[in-house]
């Protein structure tokens, strides 16, 4: 028996057999084709990659009606990147300037192209170069004379390979539990896998090497961990929480139509993330309240060229509609260098992450902005939208951006379209500057948004993707408490509504802390909405603020901790 850890997808607990699926890495022939083999090759590539389209275009046309929401989306990403110029453009002119063979060219073009998005800092952009790879991986098994895609099994099984493709895990609808020797969070593994509701644990490293076909594993999707060959003793510890899990989240079910307060009265409201229009309705099937973050990176990212505004408008207005009333919080591009968009051209800086970037992007090209701000604007008539701006820092990045929104604002009046003049315009805090000038921004904005994933990286100077210091990232650290109860308390004494849209909001271990601090309003991922409710419902939060008062005072780490567990404890 053994064990091997990961980053846990969720979904809970499985026990099953393995199932070790194909290494995608394999030996890659290289050699060189005579003049006249040249048209040959070029044509057997084609042929290759008109394949891989037809079976990904069969795939999004035969999804089950119930399927996740995300999987066309998914497939059409691979769709574009099989056809993307620097990819099989590049490979042909391989083919024709060094007549190398078609495996080979195809495979060292989409070696270049995700070594290029592994430079970057941001985690979602690098888990796009294993997208290439994947694709990649797909037109040379059928270059060498292999199905495109992994063989469809009806077993029931927990599968472990070192990658798997959103294709080819939509083939295998019977798995029970995957484990992924690669991949983040962001990676398209990750979230088809959350949106299937099948517990995944990703980053195991070498899973697919150790594990043996057969193998009985315990996969924890919560605790991101796979135990290998269990004893009876931990089987039947496993199978005692597999069971208790299951329980729990029939109970959680009960509370979907519960209002949302605490034991002493305090309404709190319970948001949504969502990062396409179509989340929308599941964010309302999990008992969401409304959007607390729209991400609309999702129609600039992965394609060649920009959406216009009618594109942009489709989307907003979809999500705005699905939510029937509620509040939906539409934040604007939140790109830059660290999140390359093709169509915008650059190049990133030596160190992304303090360049431009989020606001200073759209600043930086107004003619962008404004379209994004138009399509919000004509969105707002079809419901109740707000506009969020991204990694604020500066009064004058406040003061150019409400300037544009009302550019905006006349343009469509000069086009005589709808929209809601009194669009609720925010801000997010996600650097230390915008917390500890929390007073300007009330002043300024309706509303605010604390981002604790950057909060907490640009305070303690950590990427938590970056496994050298990834332990280090802490976001219970006594600094980043500090601002964000200080933000919390700005807004509050100034009436302006504030939530945290960080993970940290849908982490149930945090909830009564922040809710202590006089937060309530909380936006997270949909699956963790009834969690977090049971916490609330459990809580009194006038006795929870001297505690956490207390708590905030303290300088120490570890003392942090201590107090934090008591509180967790006497839920």
């Amino acid at each position: 028996m053994f064990s091997i850890h990961g980053t846990g997808i969720g979904g809970g607990i499985v026990i099953g057999r393995a199932r070790v699926l194909e290494s995608r890495q394999r030996d890659v022939p290289r050699y060189r084709l005579g003049p006249a083999q040249l048209e040959s090759e070029l044509s057997r590539l084609e042929t290759a990659i008109e394949v891989v389209r037809a079976e990904l275009f069969a795939l999004a046309e035969h999804l089950p009606a119930d399927g996740p929401a995300e999987a066309r989306a998914l497939l059409d990403v691979h769709a574009m990147i099989l056809d993307d110029p620097l990819l099989a453009q590049a490979a042909r002119d391989a083919i024709r300037e060094h007549l190398w063979n078609a495996e080979w060219a195809f495979s060292a073009q989409a070696g270049h192209l995700a070594a290029q998005f592994e430079e970057f800092e941001d985690e979602y952009l690098r888990e796009r170069g294993r997208d290439v790879q994947q694709v990649a991986e797909r037109v040379i098994r059928v270059l060498s004379g292999s199905t495109a895609g992994s063989k469809v099994s009806a077993e029931t099984a927990i599968f472990v390979a070192e990658d798997i493709s959103p294709a080819d895990m939509l083939s295998l609808r019977s798995a029970i539990g995957f484990g992924i020797d690669l991949g983040g969070t962001t990676s398209h593994t990750a979230i088809l896998a959350r949106s299937m509701n099948v517990p995944a644990v990703v980053g195991l490293g070498h899973a697919s090497r150790l594990v043996l076909d057969d193998d009985w594993l315990i996969l924890d999707g919560e605790a991101g961990l796979v135990i290998v060959a269990p004893d009876e003793t931990v089987l039947a510890e496993y199978r005692h929480r597999q069971a208790a899990g299951e329980l729990e989240r029939e109970r959680l079910k009960r509370l979907l139509h519960v209002p949302t307060a605490t034991v002493d009265g305090v309404k709190v409201g319970l948001f949504a993330n969502i990062e396409r229009p179509e989340e929308a309705e599941r964010a309302l099937a999990a008992g969401a309240e409304g959007v607390g973050l729209f991400r609309t990176e999702f129609l600039f990212m992965n394609r060649r060229d920009l959406p216009d505004e009618d594109e942009q408008f489709e989307a907003y207005r979809a999500a705005v509609a699905a939510m029937q009333g509620r509040p939906v919080t539409i934040r604007t591009l939140d790109v830059g260098a660290d999140k390359a968009v093709p169509a915008l051209g650059g190049t990133a800086p030596q160190n992304p992450a303090l360049g431009q970037r989020a606001i200073r992007y759209c600043l930086a090209e107004p003619q962008v902005f404004l379209a994004q701000l138009r399509a919000i604007l004509r969105a707002s008539a079809f419901g109740n939208a707000r506009l969020l701006l991204p990694m604020l820092a500066h009064s004058h990045e406040i003061d150019q951006a409400l300037r544009l929104v009302d550019l905006a604002k006349g343009q469509l009046r000069g086009r005589g379209l709808a929209f809601d003049e009194r669009l609720p315009v925010g801000g997010m805090i996600e650097v230390p500057a915008a917390a500890l000038t929390a007073g300007l921004f009330v002043r300024k904005l309706d509303f605010l948004s604390i981002g604790t994933n950057d909060l907490i990286q640009y305070t303690l100077a950590i990427d938590r993707s970056d496994h050298e210091v990834a332990s280090l990232y802490e976001p219970f650290h006594p600094a980043v408490l500090r601002l964000i109860g200080m933000t919390i308390r700005t807004a509050r004494k100034a009436g302006t509504p504030v939530a945290v849209c960080g993970e940290m909001a849908g982490d149930w271990a945090a909830t009564r802390l922040l809710l202590g601090m006089g937060l309530t309003e909380f936006s997270m991922h949909p699956a963790s909405l009834l969690r977090v409710k049971q916490e609330i419902l459990r809580a009194d939060a006038s006795k929870l603020a001297p505690r956490v008062s207390r708590l905030l005072a303290s300088d120490d780490p570890l003392r942090v901790r201590a107090l934090l567990a008591r509180l967790v404890e006497d839920a």
